[in-house]
């Protein structure tokens, strides 16, 4: 009796086990499921419990950590990278869903962040430890990184120029456990430091309405990335005939414009942004004296609406987000679109195709890897 209870003992317990096993591994199997769904950044942008804080609250971000990235001591801790010799930054890994969130995004959200023109440090914090960094784990990161970072040079939202490093990420050491979740943990002290930094009146008289980011847009086409310079910028930027062009609905003369005749490999952009609008796989010669497209090289890129200024009603073009003026669209143009996109060049900019890479479009290189192994 003894030897069949302890057996129906032995059969319950082990039962229990498996069972507690099969549930355990099967729990974590779903988190490990998860975790590989996810994407992992990370950025530097002075103290990390602000930009920690700041990364957290974007819809997509499932989780930041705070910690040490870009030197060479390992697993350095708080007082080692503050005393400075390191050389590394207080640094964040953020983990995001790309499905709801693209790295161009957080790109966006992270100039935001930050005074990109400072590598002193980050406002009240000084040093080298706490200077903004972006740390690329791919090609493709590098390319978007360095495409942010023209395009917010050249919307002259600063004085200064955007300075902030792009590194080859290499190693991450997470912070003590105290610094993680600081914002949440410590809300009183968090707020009292951050307000005393100056960083948020700083973001907020530089981006002003801007700043506040909107992601209900597409992901994936870095929309906010393409924002449209002040007026008096512009006036600065643009030349005469370029502002008239873009701003005022002005039309170019036909034959003596830069672009008519340009028979080179590359894309051309929204003078004003930078968004790429054509290629020039799809260019021909229409005889009209101004660079003709059958289509567009991003469609979502080109917006239409009518034009009457002329006796007759015409389709004019305009770029998405820098509301330029392009030209119009006719139907009189090649199969198998049987249109024509008649442009102004003075509306454009050429990149030719052996600088896309370095210049931010390497994205849309495959359409030319005939013309670069030539």
């Amino acid at each position: 009796m003894k030897t069949s209870l302890f057996l129906l003992m032995v059969g319950i317990v082990a039962t229990f086990a498996v069972n507690s096993y099969a549930a355990a591994t099967s729990q974590q199997s779903t988190v490990t499921s998860a975790a590989e769904k996810l994407s992992v950044a990370t950025f530097a942008g002075g103290c990390f419990w602000c930009t920690e804080s700041d990364f957290e609250k974007l819809p997509g971000v499932e989780k930041v950590i705070s910690g040490y990235s870009g030197g060479h001591v390992v697993n350095p801790s708080y007082e080692d990278v503050s005393n400075g010799g390191t050389g590394h930054v207080e640094a964040v890994q953020v983990y995001y869903d790309p499905n709801k969130i693209s790295y161009d995004n957080l790109l966006n959200a992270f100039w935001r962040m930050i005074n990109p023109t400072d590598n002193g440090g980050q406002f009240v914090d000084r040093g080298e430890q706490y200077r903004s960094l972006i740390f690329y784990q791919t090609e493709e990161e590098k390319a978007k990184a360095e495409h942010s970072r023209q395009l917010l040079n050249e919307s002259k939202r600063y004085k200064e120029p955007v300075i902030t490093e792009i590194k080859k990420f290499e190693a991450f050491y997470p912070a003590e456990d105290y610094h993680q979740d600081y914002y949440k943990n410590n809300p009183v002290r968090y707020n009292y430091y951050r307000y005393r930094s100056g960083r948020d009146q700083y973001l907020e008289k530089t981006w002003g309405k801007d700043l506040h980011l909107n992601l209900n847009q597409d992901q994936g086409k870095a929309d906010v990335q393409y924002s449209k310079p002040a007026d008096d910028v512009l006036r600065k930027t643009l030349t005469p005939l370029q502002y008239q062009v873009t701003q005022e609905e002005a039309t170019e003369p036909p034959f003596k414009n830069t672009y008519w005749d340009e028979k080179h490999d590359g894309i051309y952009v929204d003078v004003v942004t930078g968004e790429p609008l054509f290629s020039s796989k799809d260019k021909y010669d229409s005889g009209t004296g101004w660079p003709s497209f059958s289509r567009p090289l991003v469609p979502e890129n080109v917006t239409e609406k009518k034009d009457f200024l002329h006796i007759f009603p015409r389709t004019e073009v305009r770029s998405r987000y820098g509301d330029s003026h392009l030209g119009h669209v006719f139907t009189d143009g090649p199969k198998p679109t049987g249109l024509r996109y008649c442009m102004n060049s003075a509306a454009l900019r050429f990149i030719p195709v052996e600088e896309m890479q370095a210049a931010g479009y390497g994205a849309f290189l495959a359409g030319f890897k005939a013309e670069i192994h030539k």
